[in-house]
């Protein structure tokens, strides 16, 4: 989908939910939603193959998450509205809803409620020491 057209459609929907979530919440589900099919191997063109479930999608975004903010990640969902793993069904709901993204008829936003704890699930990633580098 053209980019102009992507976050037309994400304001609008974002109006139509009173705001609950930050934009850049709605752009990390496709984000790690694409990050997800690459880490489950799974091809675009395929059909069947190429559903995720609401477990394999929030294992994607945890470990997508880990990859893009380390242990500040929870203070970036925080930032943007997100205070569990059921927000993140909200959102792919909210997209399923305008056509953005497709759902099994299965698929049920429950199946994102407790897959991990925001705090625990990126306790163990070490921080960069201030004014470190990687590789330092």
């Amino acid at each position: 989908m053209e980019d102009r057209k992507l976050e037309t459609l994400i304001r609008k929907l974002r109006r139509s939910r009173d705001r609950a979530y930050a934009e850049a919440a709605y752009y990390f589900v496709l984000d790690a939603l694409d990050f997800t099919m690459l880490m489950l191997e799974k091809n675009r063109r395929s059909g069947e193959a190429r559903h995720i479930s609401g477990p394999e999608l929030l294992e994607g975004i945890r470990c997508f998450a880990r990859d893009e903010f380390g242990p500040l990640a929870p203070f970036a969902f925080h930032s943007w509205g997100l205070r569990h793993t059921g927000d993140f069904g909200t959102i792919v709901f909210h997209m399923v809803d305008v056509g953005l993204l497709n759902k099994h008829e299965s698929d049920r936003p429950e199946d994102f409620l407790d897959g991990f704890d925001f705090q625990e699930a990126f306790r163990d990633i070490e921080a960069l020491p201030l004014g470190g580098t990687l590789g330092s």
